[in-house]
């Protein structure tokens, strides 16, 4: 069975890493949003079975995006990328309801495992 990924992300360095971590997986990348408003009419779109989502963007910082995707399914799955481990920032996350994080730059085994972790 192969799920959905997509990537919320300024950075399209993030996107390619993440679309070559899982080629040859279980997972597909089904698209890829340069901003958190894109990202989230590109969820609304593509139905995906999970998002990676950056902290700092244009237009749409990471948290409000997550908060919003939230407000659209209270059952989305996000993984939040940051280059930062701000802890302030992770606890806002996790009131917002994301539970899973991961630190850029992440190497492709790591988010496997972390995209495995989330369907436990």
């Amino acid at each position: 069975m192969t799920r959905k990924v997509l990537v919320i992300d300024d950075s399209p360095f993030v996107f390619k890493a993440v679309s070559k971590a899982l080629e040859g997986t279980e997972w597909e990348v089904v698209g890829n949003a340069l901003d958190g408003q894109l990202g989230i009419d590109k969820y609304i779109e593509l139905r995906p079975d999970v998002i990676t989502l950056d902290v700092t963007m244009p237009v749409m910082d990471g948290l409000e995006t997550a908060k919003k995707l939230v407000e659209i399914n209270p059952n989305v799955k996000i993984i939040m990328l940051s280059a930062m481990g701000d802890e302030t920032l992770l606890n806002n996350a996790r009131e917002i309801g994301v539970k899973y994080f991961l630190t850029k730059p992440f190497k492709p085994d790591t988010i496997q495992a972390k995209l495995a972790e989330v369907f436990e």
